[in-house]
């Protein structure tokens, strides 16, 4: 399917969103390790430590507020490029690895803000935390092993708080990051892809003329 001058006009502003989106993963990455010096995983400890780099710690605010300001951009950026990319058509077979990665992408900075929901120990978080485990633990088959892996086994407690903490920061963090990487080397490689091929056009037409 030939690609219409607005469809490249999305697929350029998809590829510009997909540098916000690393720009903003590096700011999250940056500012967590940074928060990570001072933050204590555990029950009680967390929300103490969290108001200790509020309060206490130079500039601790600042990167408290940016990396939570990042974690909210990069959802609502993530969540606008999948519909950009979707208007674009974007979604066909060319684009496969670029629609995927940005699936995932979505997916994972979703992620992210779930993980993160007891890290400040707070009676919003514990109590949002319990409904979700309602939730996880109705699921089919996995459903009890999902909630032990969060939990630990038992109740909400420090370990939970280690767990997520754990899951949050090397393993969700680590795979968004890599999917950002991913997905913008995928959309710069079908743009040039595109710009090769319609530079070939003119010349094609010439031989046969």
């Amino acid at each position: 399917m030939q690609s219409t001058q607005f469809d490249r006009i999305l697929q350029r502003l998809a590829t510009v969103l997909s540098v916000v989106i690393l720009t903003l993963c590096l700011i999250y990455t940056t500012t967590g390790i940074l928060l990570s010096f001072y933050y204590e995983p555990t029950a009680g400890g967390a929300y103490n430590s969290l108001k200790m780099i509020n309060t206490q710690v130079p500039y601790g605010w600042l990167f408290y507020r940016t990396h939570e300001i990042a974690g909210n951009g990069l959802i609502a950026i993530a969540l606008v490029q999948i519909v950009v990319m979707f208007l674009g058509r974007q979604f066909s077979q060319s684009w496969l690895v670029a629609w995927v990665s940005g699936i995932l992408l979505t997916l994972s900075a979703i992620g992210l803000d779930w993980t993160a929901m007891l890290l400040d120990w707070t009676q919003e978080g514990y109590w949002r935390f319990s409904i979700e485990l309602g939730t996880i633990e109705a699921i089919p088959f996995i459903g009890e092993q999902l909630r032990n892996i969060l939990t630990g086994g038992g109740a909400i407690n420090t370990l939970t708080v280690e767990h997520l903490y754990t899951i949050h920061s090397y393993i969700v963090a680590t795979a968004t990051l890599v999917l950002a990487v991913v997905h913008l080397l995928a959309l710069l490689w079908q743009e040039q892809q595109i710009y090769t091929a319609s530079n070939q056009l003119p010349e094609t037409s010439l031989v046969e003329s």
